[in-house]
């Protein structure tokens, strides 16, 4: 289930993270699911994707790192798509249509 898009630009030096909690239809697909604890994942993605430094030591790291650090396979509660590349001329508008379009 999309939960968000995270939308990486490295010639426009953006990298960018939106997604949204529907506590309704994420128990409603998975009633065993620790909604504060996939609040408390989403958080740290956040803080990873912008480079804060409580994203611990890969928040620290440069935009693309941490880009493929959250694109990476994992066996998780909170897993990315394959990415997709394209080009774009303004990724935070972008980024926008992209989660109306996967996460509605």
């Amino acid at each position: 289930m999309n939960v968000g898009v995270i939308l990486f630009s490295k010639r426009k030096r953006y990298l960018g993270l939106k997604y949204k909690i529907d506590e309704k239809r994420i128990t409603a697909f998975s009633p065993e699911v620790d909604i504060d604890q996939l609040k408390t994942y989403l958080k740290a993605w956040e803080e990873v994707c912008a480079g804060q430094p409580k994203g611990g030591p890969i928040g620290k790291q440069d935009q693309a790192y941490r880009f493929r650090w959250l694109t990476a396979n994992r066996s998780t509660i909170v897993q990315s798509s394959r990415p997709h590349p394209g080009i774009c001329e303004s990724p935070e508008p972008l980024l926008g249509k992209l989660f109306e379009f996967y996460v509605g």
